[in-house]
């Protein structure tokens, strides 16, 4: 009869690195010569943001680091704390400071659930270094985390494990006696150690989490081996997830995305459906029908955009399944309509440019005008209100900045609604020649 373990713990935590060479993964970033693995040698500390999917080690690579650097290590949850619970771990960093000499790492979980004003209470502690931050987020922290705060941190990418890390950590906590599973004996075939790493996708806290209920429910059976039959049990019926950070997911949302760009709404439909069947999140999968109306339909049919949204939402009222089918009804239309990348290519040229260029400013005559000072500077002298031109059309306006004046960026195609745009933006043009007094 298999023993069970007498630790409380359970085994993820139990197994959590005790040391560097312990941590499995992110060797993009914890590699010799690496910035942040020679920081940890050394012992340097400095304010950082780790940005990744859950099970990567955020939180276990945040106590390695404060153990390294001998620093007291002080963990708050964003989802339980507010500016209370700031003060306080503040207050007890600086009597560390005081008393033991010590530095503090103070660690934020879910750091992007706290709010501007919250991300705000920390700044000046970690300007003045009574502590050295770190957040853990699995939202981009370019959305997640205010300005202030991302510029006196440096993000770090970590990611989903690969098989063979997965495989490692599977091991070890076979093998290992102490914090392990090494005294029970398990045995469990290369097949199925293969089958629990890829359904755990990319998570070791849930691979852990796997093997400690396949190694429950072989003890129910008085067993010592982790069968097929109780790894099917174990990863079928709830227990398996949409493989949603893996190769074959982005696979799937690429053949989507490139089904519906290339108006084929029977191959379009089902991608869609492999991935309701492998339980994607139908949030994401609305969130990128929406983002495919943008991209490859844009104004040659603009109908295409609310559809897509009408769809967003009837599907959060509905939930599952029946919310499905409107954002099936969304794809099959965004399939069939003309396709226009116009307004997709427009945005990265303006983007392009308004990053090249850096601060250019604003011509005087389009500038705001609301005070006697400005109105003393020419602000918003010679401006021409365009509803009181011919045409509501201002010939000859420039609106850009003078370094690129004339700039085109949107160039409507022959397709759909766009037809009739161009001929109104020809039109305009048009106008703009005779008032320079040369004809395009």
């Amino acid at each position: 009869m298999l023993m069970t373990s007498n630790l409380d713990k359970p085994l993820a935590d139990r197994m959590r690195p005790q040391r560097l060479d312990e941590y499995a993964g992110q060797q993009h970033i914890l590699q010799a010569g690496k910035p942040l693995y020679e920081a940890i040698l050394s012992g340097r500390l400095h304010s950082m943001i780790f940005w990744g999917p859950p099970g990567t080690g955020k939180t276990t690579l945040a106590k390695l680091i404060a153990q390294h650097s001998d620093a007291a290590f002080m963990p708050i949850s964003a989802v339980l704390s507010g500016v209370k619970e700031i003060r306080a771990a503040v207050a007890e960093a600086k009597k560390i400071q005081s008393e033991q000499n010590r530095r503090t790492v103070l660690f934020v979980d879910e750091v992007h659930r706290f709010n501007k004003s919250q991300q705000d209470a920390f700044l000046p502690h970690v300007e003045d270094g009574t502590v050295f931050f770190i957040g853990a987020t699995t939202e981009n922290p370019s959305f997640a985390l205010n300005n202030a705060l991302l510029s006196r941190a440096r993000v770090y990418i970590l990611q989903a494990l690969s098989q063979d890390a997965l495989l490692n950590v599977l091991e070890r906590a076979l093998t290992e006696p102490l914090r392990g599973l090494g005294q029970l004996n398990i045995t469990i075939a290369d097949e199925i150690k293969i089958q629990f790493a890829s359904a755990a996708d990319g998570d070791a806290r849930r691979l852990l989490n796997f093997l400690e209920i396949a190694v429950e429910l072989a003890a129910a059976k008085q067993s010592g081996t982790i069968d097929a039959d109780i790894a099917n049990e174990m990863l079928t019926g709830g227990v398996r997830r949409f493989d949603h950070q893996g190769e074959e997911f982005y696979n799937q949302i690429s053949a989507l995305h490139k089904s519906v760009r290339g108006s084929s709404p029977d191959a379009a439909l089902y991608w869609l459906c492999r991935m309701f069947d492998g339980g994607c999140d139908l949030g994401y999968l609305a969130r990128r029908i929406v983002r495919m109306a943008s991209e490859d339909i844009g104004n040659a049919d603009p109908r295409a955009l609310q559809i897509a949204i009408n769809a967003w939402e009837a599907q959060e009222r509905l939930g599952s399944p029946e919310g499905e089918l409107s954002l099936a009804q969304a794809v099959v239309y965004l399939a069939c309509a003309p396709k226009s990348n116009a307004v997709y290519s427009a945005f990265k040229a303006a983007f392009h440019d308004a990053r090249q260029h850096g601060s250019l400013e604003v011509p005087v005559h389009l500038r705001n005008a609301p005070t006697t000072l400005m109105k003393n500077l020419d602000y918003g002298k010679a401006y021409r209100y365009a509803h009181d031109e011919p045409e509501a059309y201002a010939a000859g306006e420039n609106y850009f900045p003078e370094p690129l004046t004339g700039t085109r960026y949107y160039h409507p195609v022959n397709r759909g609604l766009e037809i009739k745009i161009a001929e109104k933006l020809k039109h305009l043009q048009e106008l703009d020649g005779l008032k320079n007094g040369n004809r395009l």
